[in-house]
């Protein structure tokens, strides 16, 4: 309790004395990161910490509402600074999605394999870092893109490394759009179970995928469960609007019902399968003759039927209007459960979007980022789970010093880790030399800084 106290006295009056104009502050507390990190145009240092051997700063940047038009608006984009040293190398970590509500320093693997500082960015329109009023209009890959250009050019005059951006899925993607369009702002990118819906009616690599992941027995388990739960809709539903009475749920925004929040979880069932558990897994998955109760309580243990609520989806919400608007969705056939389903077209964003943000889809986007991957990318690498629904259509990288790698067996949660050995041993090479390190010592302070996985979880975010 005591050193508590005395560290929360330490900030205090870090913060007292930094308030202070600098000619004013006595000579050891004169700051250098503090000074040029309050220095920048728009940046406000909203609060510190100092892990051992680190500082650990909360940030705000001014961003136009519109980059194209500037004087339509700012709003208040929300990233976090772990700063380890001024000569360390920068991994940008774009998480697609928004920063915890309370950011608390952790590490992606890129920053532990280079032992390197990190920048963190929330999307717009998450969380805080939404217009208002918001025009999803607004909400598009480039000016996001355009936003982490405008934090690297900020913030790149404080570090003299190499900088490398990374992120998984949602994020994954987004770290490739800003790489398509400002190509000179990082050195490489590390994508993790990054998607490329290029052509979203043509998604027959998702059907391939569920017609060959894992064991035949554990695929026929799988659809087995769906059309049980389908059969016993009435009183699937009925446990569910039991459920839904408990927990405060609605369907009214978004779904619409119960009924079809319950088929849209169903549907969903397989595909979180995949991408949460793995093979291992495929001895629980329950029999035909599980009761409705045994049922219910495995699907909401994959699926979780809270997802598929207004509250559940109030925050994924930019996602699925990206998805509606310019990322695409994976469009499966589901032809096991033909005769069984009673909403036709159920499964895609503008589903699960409130009327007034029901949009039509642009495919000449992902066209354009794929084409660019595919031709003229340099130093991109890509990591790949074998048994994750995400991974089935994936970007292409280039032969412009650029690479692929699936891991065995992984699902969403694939990493260099959990690469082969000797694709490890490569890629992990790859990085290093992109930023310019040796191989890193790991110090003993880092180990107290929690690994981030970059990855959102359906029941916390």
């Amino acid at each position: 309790m005591r050193n508590r106290v005395l560290a929360a006295l330490a900030v205090s009056m870090a913060i007292i004395l930094h308030a202070l104009p600098a000619a004013a502050r006595p000579a050891a507390a004169q700051d250098d990161l503090l000074d040029r990190l309050t220095a920048i145009p728009g940046l406000t240092v909203v609060s510190e910490s100092q892990p051992t051997g680190y500082r650990f700063f909360n940030l705000t940047f001014t961003q136009p509402v519109d980059h194209r038009n500037p004087r339509r608006g700012t709003f208040q984009q929300r990233l976090t600074l772990l700063h380890r040293s001024a000569e360390a190398p920068v991994v940008l970590y774009t998480g697609g999605y928004g920063l915890p509500v309370n950011p608390t320093a952790s590490r992606t693997e890129p920053t532990q394999l280079l032992d390197g500082n990190q920048v963190s960015v929330e999307h717009r329109f998450f969380r805080s870092s939404r217009p208002a009023p918001a025009d999803w209009d607004d909400l598009t890959i480039w000016q996001e893109a355009t936003d982490e250009h405008r934090i690297v050019q900020a913030l790149k005059p404080l570090y003299s490394g190499k900088w490398i951006q990374t992120g998984a899925s949602k994020g994954g993607m987004t770290s490739v759009y800003h790489r398509r369009f400002y190509p000179q702002d990082v050195d490489a990118v590390v994508g993790y179970v990054t998607p490329n819906d290029r052509v979203n009616p043509l998604d027959h690599e998702y059907d391939r995928f569920f017609a060959g992941v894992g064991s035949e027995s554990c695929r026929t388990a799988l659809e087995n469960v769906q059309r049980e739960a389908l059969k016993r809709r009435d009183r699937m539903v009925a446990l569910l609007e039991s459920d839904a009475e408990r927990n405060g749920y609605t369907f009214t925004r978004t779904l619409g019902s119960a009924d079809r929040s319950f088929e849209m979880t169903i549907l969903d069932t397989a595909w979180a399968f995949w991408q949460y558990s793995s093979a291992a897994d495929c001895s629980g998955v329950p029999p035909a003759t599980a009761t409705d109760a045994e049922l219910y309580a495995w699907i909401d243990t994959v699926a979780f039927f809270g997802f598929y609520t207004d509250q559940g989806l109030e925050y994924y919400t930019p996602y699925y209007y990206q998805a509606a608007t310019q990322l695409g969705w994976p469009d499966l056939r589901f032809e096991h459960l033909r005769g069984l389903t009673r909403h036709r077209g159920l499964y895609q964003p503008n589903s699960v979007l409130p009327a007034e943000l029901r949009s039509r889809h642009d495919a000449r986007p992902m066209l354009d980022v794929d084409h660019w991957v595919r031709t003229r990318s340099e130093r991109m690498l890509f990591v790949y789970g074998e048994n994750d629904p995400w991974s089935a259509e994936r970007f292409t990288p280039s032969g412009r010093d650029s690479y692929l790698y699936v891991a065995p067996g992984a699902n969403h949660g694939a990493s260099i880790a959990r690469l082969s050995e000797a694709d490890r041993a490569a890629a992990t090479a790859t990085l290093r030399r992109w930023a310019e390190v040796s191989p890193a010592q790991r110090r003993s302070e880092a180990a107290a800084i929690p690994a981030d996985d970059m990855l959102t979880d359906r029941r916390t975010r």
